[in-house]
């Protein structure tokens, strides 16, 4: 017989949850990363687009990104 004792049981189901908190806290850090990663290139895209409307004397167009990236900055606490 393949009977595994109460202590075996528990001890598998401990390692189980282990591995599902270890799981989802990769995954979560994964997601953060990723979210980090869209953050920048956002905002290095803005950047560029801002500094050819300066170079453009583009008034409207550099306030229009403007507003945007200090809404990313606020939304992202940066």
């Amino acid at each position: 017989m393949n009977e595994k004792s109460y202590t075996e049981l528990m001890k598998l189901g401990a390692m189980k949850r282990n591995r599902m908190k270890e799981n989802f806290v990769q995954d979560l850090y994964i997601e953060m990363l990723l979210s980090e990663i869209q953050l920048t290139v956002e905002k290095e895209k803005l950047l560029r687009n801002i500094d050819l409307a300066i170079d453009r004397q583009d008034k409207k167009l550099f306030l229009r990104l403007s507003g945007q990236l200090k809404e990313i900055n606020k939304r992202f606490g940066t």
